[in-house]
Order: structure tokens, then sequence, then C-alpha cells
């Protein structure tokens, strides 16, 4: 049976990869920073509580699953906050850091740690989440577009190192996602703009080919694709799952 494990898996899009990966009869291991969300995955899932800023519990986590597991097949590397919803010159460093340390230091101490596993067994994937902010940008969202931009070049470079080893990386940019999160996005910046919840919900829909915001299930699917044998050649991809962004700034 494969093995994944799933950073922040316990509520959104990654307990949605998580999901997907059980139905495909996958051993899911998940980690997430909310200690209640954790605690409430199936119980045949794997779960720690981890920061993925903080290397000590990073490593520890990935000593636990080389111990219980011998190793894995698949890490997800999908930890993500928002950030702040402000213009660039009213943005704090420190909540620059805060949102660049867990989008970008969190997929970085994650294939850090998931490599040495996966390039000794020869096999593997790495499916890392950005965002089609990552691909567009993102007005009155810097540091989120630009740590989303940078792990689309940290994910090309692991495809080169890890190639030869067999193991493949690739990266998923969701659109918009219906959910909780996108709900505090959507409040943030309709307070930024000006304008209604439903405007700026409106706005982003209709930016879209599909009209439409996407589902985590959609990522989740996708991230089963990426990890599975039937993309075995596929790597260095930059895949976004978001009905197709036409205009990635709509104006109401």
């Amino acid at each position: 049976m494969k093995r994944v494990l799933i950073t922040a898996g316990a509520s959104g899009i990654g307990r949605a990869m998580g999901e997907a990966f059980d139905r495909d009869g996958w051993q899911v291991w998940i980690c997430d920073v909310d200690a209640g969300a954790v605690a409430s995955v199936p119980g045949h899932w794997r779960a720690n509580v981890v920061d993925v800023t903080d290397e000590t519990s990073v490593a520890a986590l990935f000593a636990e699953i080389a111990s219980e597991w011998g190793g894995m097949d698949a890490l997800c590397a999908n930890a993500g906050v928002a950030g702040p919803t402000a213009a660039v010159e009213e943005i704090a460093l420190k909540d620059w850091q805060a949102c660049v340390a867990v989008n970008l230091e969190g997929a970085f101490l994650a294939a850090k740690y998931a490599a040495p596993m996966l390039k000794a067994a020869g096999r593997g994937a790495l499916v890392v989440t950005s965002s089609t902010a990552g691909q567009y940008g993102y007005p009155y969202r810097a540091p989120y577009a630009a740590a989303k931009w940078a792990v689309i070049g940290l994910t090309k470079t692991l495809a080169m190192e890890l190639g030869p080893f067999g193991v493949r990386a690739n990266v998923i940019c969701p659109g918009s996602v219906e959910g909780p999160r996108m709900e505090g996005v959507l409040a943030r910046e309709a307070a930024a703009k000006g304008m209604t919840r439903d405007e700026v919900y409106a706005g982003y829909a209709s930016g879209t080919a599909m009209g439409s915001f996407v589902e985590a299930r959609d990522i989740g699917e996708m991230a089963v694709f990426l990890a599975s044998d039937a993309a075995r050649f596929v790597s260095g991809q930059v895949i976004a799952v978001d009905g197709f962004t036409v205009n990635p700034d709509p104006k109401v």
C-alpha cells in the first residue's frame, strides 16, 4: 500500500487531499498546526500536531514516519496561510515574514526531510500547493503572491534535483476554492476595496472561463493523479485547478 504525508492536512484542501488518497487506497499521514482539527481526522489516519515552520518539529515528524512506515511514496506540501490583505506600504515586515515562513519555508522544510526517503526508494512524488496568485500576482496580497511564486521555482528546482533518482515534483495552483478560508479572504478584500463580499465573490467567479469557484475535492483528486503511476512522466509542471483564469484581477 502506498504512503502519503500531507502537511496542513486536517482541514480545507489538505483534508480533501487526505480523503482523495484514502479513497484511492493509500495510507494517509497528516500533520497540522490546529490540534482541534487534527483530533477530528479519521481514526485510521496517522496525525500529528506540527508547526511546519519549526525545523525541530518537522525533523521529529519525519523521524517518526521513517520509524513507523520505513519511508513514504508521496509528500503533499500543502501548508499555507493567506497573510495580510493591504496595500504594500501598509504591510508590516513581521506579517510579511509570517506569511512567507508558512507558505515557502514550510514547503522547503517538508521537501528537505522527504527528499532523502524518496531518493532512497528510487521513486515517488512531491506535490506542492501554490496558487493562481503564484502565476499572475494578486493585488493587496503581496506576501502571499511572492511566496506562491517562490514555491513554483522551488518545485521546478526539486524536479531537476530529484529526477535522476526517479522522483517527480509538481505544483498545483488552486484558484478560488469554496470554503471558510476563502470567505475570510473575501471579507478582508471587500473591506480593503470598499466593496461588498458578494461583489468580490462575483468578480472572482467572472474572472474564470467556467464562471465558478472550485471545490477542495477538485484539488484533492489532482494531487492523487500527480502522485500516481498514471503521471509517471509528469514532472516540473505547474497545473492550475481553477476553471481557467482568464482575468486574474477582474473589476466589478
